[in-house]
């Protein structure tokens, strides 16, 4: 499966076994999120796939019938090939399975939430812009130990207040320590969202150690 995903791959700092899982949104590529990574945690490895679902020629993790309506038995197909990329990408790159924190925006997002609640335990926490239910899965995963930032706008045109609150319940009822963050803006990142955000992410691997 790692061979069918376009992806980059930067190692991290000697020491340091950090890998971020970059998830880029609709329209993103390999490249998008790499200076997003730069700011939440330099040192750390940056894992970052294309998505291999294409809407009007833009890359997408998943496909969708509508603005937030999923193709849902696509959702869990792409959610299944992800993951053995990542499980894959682990083993070729030598990576700690136990340190791998997804970073996603937008679609990014939300097929990290998919993995977190389908595939609980292959990813140590997620840092998630603009994230909504991806899917209500059958049985409730088991999550605890697991770190989530969900950092949502409360203009956004595209994920309901409800709706990422709701995402917050299902990830809190399966055991994860779960930090929803609401700023003043839409869709797009706001003023000082990534600086919080590394901030927690820090926070987060204080905790861990």
């Amino acid at each position: 499966m790692i061979e069918s995903f376009v992806h980059r791959f930067v190692p991290g700092a000697p020491g340091d076994p950090r890998t971020l899982l970059l998830l880029h949104g609709t329209g993103g590529n390999e490249d998008s999120m790499l200076p997003l990574a730069a700011a939440l945690a330099p040192g750390a490895a940056v894992l970052s796939p294309r998505g291999r679902v294409l809407e009007r020629g833009m890359p997408r993790f998943f496909r969708r019938l509508a603005e937030g309506v999923f193709d849902i038995p696509d959702l869990i197909a792409r959610t299944g090939e992800l993951a053995t990329f990542v499980e894959e990408a682990v083993a070729r790159y030598r990576l700690d399975s136990d340190a791998v924190t997804a970073v996603g925006f937008s679609n990014g997002a939300n097929i990290a939430a998919s993995l977190l609640l389908l595939r609980p335990g292959l990813l140590k926490g997620a840092v998630l812009f603009r994230a909504m239910v991806p899917l209500e899965p059958e049985q409730r995963p088991e999550l605890s130990g697991t770190r989530v930032l969900l950092s949502e706008g409360r203009f956004d045109p595209l994920v309901p207040l409800s709706n990422a609150e709701r995402l917050a319940e299902l990830f809190g009822s399966g055991g994860a320590n779960v930090t929803l963050n609401w700023w003043d803006a839409g869709h797009e990142f706001a003023r000082g969202e990534v600086e919080r955000a590394a901030e927690w992410l820090e926070g987060a691997e204080r905790v861990a150690g």
